[in-house]
């Protein structure tokens, strides 16, 4: 590769470089490009860019909210930074910086290379046409702006032919952001790790723990999950929450009305999330729609099966026998999964070995080649 080629990457927040185009972009540099990143840097996650992975890092006041007034101010200022820096490819993630993004690029200018990865459209099956037709029209005007629309899972990949938001021949299919099989292979997670995590919530050696990695927001359905659970009615069975967000109390709140508060632990963030799915029998995702859940690809990667809802990037993992898929919303089907894996522990061990069959085709390896081709046919 060229080693004068410029790819800046746009993502509303500093975490989601962190949590998911870390790999993406090492590899780009390793080919000899040139990265920067543009987002909102007002992290934690932002400074942990910027620090240990020295990739040159450029605040935009981004807001997830569509409508908010820095949203305009980073329009302008990224035409600013692309018409200064003179990058060849501008690969823009998440809905805000990937409709922002796009038009940055071809205000600034036309020749440079636009490629918008859709992390899931925010408009999916079962949704009211009142809410996704105005979805629908911004992402087909957005891709006008689009040299390459890349699609994550084959619910999106199918909307994107049905509402021709490109043209055919510049829409890409890439199995997600990729799992690190040797990162995330069973054998790298010591005994004494799992053993830490469960001395740590208190648990005994016959009592059995679900988990649920997820950020505490309407669309991740932890209710389900909890009343589920309260539907067991098994004192040996306990559940784990990791992850942080606004609905965190309002769900420790439910918990204590359902009476299972002291069997549910409410984490936070952790950065053992390995050892807490190895010490589980099964994560638990009941969300309404994933891009390409990182969640389960990484559970199934442990060997640790997942019960999941059967909606958009959960599907895509779970099927073939990974794992189990319940209706979104069906709080009953949920506590019978979970009943199931509680009395069939050989058979969901089963499942979960099958998982990690089923992530070959997930390998953050192979995403990487198919990011290679496509990043060498945008530059010609």
């Amino acid at each position: 590769m060229n080693h004068s080629r410029r790819v800046l990457v746009v993502t509303t927040m500093a975490g989601t470089v962190r949590a998911f185009l870390l790999p993406h972009i090492r590899r780009l540099q390793a080919q000899g490009f040139e990265v920067d990143v543009a987002c909102n840097a007002r992290s934690r996650s932002a400074k942990e860019v910027t620090e240990d992975e020295h990739i040159p890092l450029h605040d935009l006041p981004l807001q997830r909210r569509p409508l908010a007034p820095g949203n305009l101010r980073a329009l302008w200022r990224l035409v600013r930074l692309i018409r200064r820096r003179g990058y060849d490819i501008v690969h823009v993630h998440t809905p805000v910086a990937g409709l922002i993004g796009r038009l940055a690029a071809r205000l600034a200018d036309a020749r440079v290379r636009t490629i918008y990865t859709a992390h899931g459209f925010h408009f999916h099956k079962g949704q009211t046409l009142l809410k996704s037709l105005p979805l629908v029209v911004c992402e087909k005007l957005a891709g006008r702006w689009t040299d390459y629309l890349v699609v994550i899972n084959r619910e999106d990949e199918a909307a994107a032919k049905r509402y021709r938001l490109v043209p055919q021949d510049r829409l890409r299919y890439v199995p997600g952001v990729g799992v690190d099989l040797e990162a995330f292979h069973p054998g790298k997670i010591e005994e004494d790790e799992v053993v830490r995590v469960r001395q740590e919530l208190g648990l005994a050696a016959e009592e059995s723990l679900f988990v649920i990695a997820a950020e505490f927001n309407p669309g991740k359905r932890h209710a389900d999950a909890l009343r589920a659970f309260a539907k067991l009615g098994r004192e040996d069975a306990h559940l784990a929450l990791a992850g942080a967000g606004r609905l965190q109390q309002e769900m420790a709140a439910l918990a204590v009305r359902l009476g299972v508060a002291e069997r549910v632990y409410f984490l936070g963030f952790r950065r053992d999330l390995p050892a807490l799915m190895r010490a589980s029998v099964a994560t638990v995702l009941p969300s309404e729609r994933e891009g390409l859940s990182r969640t389960v690809l990484e559970s199934l990667a442990l060997e640790v099966p997942v019960i999941g809802a059967d909606a958009r990037g959960i599907r895509d993992l779970v099927g073939d026998d990974a794992g189990i898929l319940v209706p979104v919303g069906d709080v009953a089907a949920l506590s019978r999964a979970l009943t199931w894996v509680l009395q069939h522990p050989e058979e969901a061990k089963a499942m979960g070995g099958r998982g990690r069959v089923k992530m070959q085709e997930f390998a953050l390896r192979r995403v990487l080649e198919l990011l290679d081709r496509l990043y060498a046919e945008a530059l010609g």
